[in-house]
């Protein structure tokens, strides 16, 4: 199987310098695992690599859309999958999208799952409860997965099931859910306050860099609706810009958010993959894994 690099681990945790120095020193580019990145102008609050932070190396799947298009984990799986196929260097799928790493890793099938399917018109006469209830009953595995107010979902459930007649739940069931890559899944960490305070700190750099001023532009352009408008760092200005809270309340705001996604993450990423964690903060143990990537590199050449 093909051989592929991830670096995963919540926000601000040091994926970043960490994937450049292990891309210069066994010849491999990054692929990005970031929802938000991959837009257009969104730059300052979804934290994204800067031109001198890349130092040479090769970022894919940044910049790719505006913001008011749809991008969604099976775009991102089609996507990755192909530059990881279509290389002989070593991919790097560096991000804290739990989801997009798993999608791209694991049997996945996404065009079984959703295929190309549009709602049903009729689907959307129905409230959230009377759509739930549905699901309920004709799907209730997939049923307990899904929030009575995640609408989007409901819909997406239920047509599926329309128009294929089998349940989504049967769907996923019927997977493996095996890697399909031969893949080495590190993970950046640190002491939990340790990471709280780098993430106020990265919150607050981004206000000072001009955050609410790129918010702004996009705003004015796309408004708060847009896809990639609601990403933590972009959806809390709405009440600033309407006159409801103020800037510091944003900040407060965001850094909350920030550090929820982290917890998030970590619980995510515990439960779902299997990590080889370090402290991202510590030399010798950043060292010490870059070794350990070193030997899995070379076992899986020899």
């Amino acid at each position: 199987m093909k051989k592929v690099l991830v670096i995963a681990g919540p926000t601000a945790s040091g994926k970043t310098s960490f994937s450049v120095s292990v891309a210069k020193a066994y010849g491999g580019y990054v692929i990005s695992g970031d929802s938000v990145q991959v837009y257009r102008g969104l730059d300052i609050g979804s934290g994204k690599v800067r031109p001198e932070e890349m130092q040479g190396i090769r970022h894919e799947l940044i910049d790719i859309l505006d913001p008011d298009e749809q991008y969604s984990v099976s775009d991102f799986q089609k996507n990755a999958r192909a530059m990881i196929d279509a290389s002989e260097e070593l991919p790097i799928i560096v991000g804290g999208t739990g989801l997009y790493l798993k999608a791209c890793l694991y049997d996945y099938d996404f065009v079984q799952e959703a295929g190309e399917v549009h709602t049903d018109p009729e689907l959307d006469t129905y409230t959230n409860e009377e759509l739930y209830g549905m699901l309920r009953e004709s799907d209730p595995a997939q049923a307990e997965k899904i929030h009575v107010n995640n609408r989007r979902r409901l819909l997406r459930s239920l047509t599926i099931l329309r128009h294929t007649g089998i349940p989504q739940g049967e769907m996923v069931a019927s997977q493996r859910h095996e890697m399909i890559y031969d893949a080495m899944i590190v993970g950046c960490t640190m002491e939990r306050q340790k990471l709280h305070e780098r993430i106020a700190l990265r919150v607050r750099q981004m206000a000072a860099e001009g955050l609410e001023e790129e918010v702004r532009s996009l705003a004015q352009r796309y408004g708060f609706r847009a896809p990639g408008m609601q990403g933590i760092g972009y959806k809390e200005w709405e009440a600033y810009f309407a006159g409801k809270i103020s800037r510091e309340e944003v900040i407060g705001k965001i850094i909350i958010h920030s550090r929820q996604y982290a917890r998030r993450q970590y619980t995510w990423l515990n439960h779902q993959m299997p990590v080889h964690w370090f402290d991202s903060t510590d030399p010798q143990d950043a060292e010490r894994m870059r070794k350990e990537i070193g030997k899995w590199i070379r076992d899986c050449r020899e």
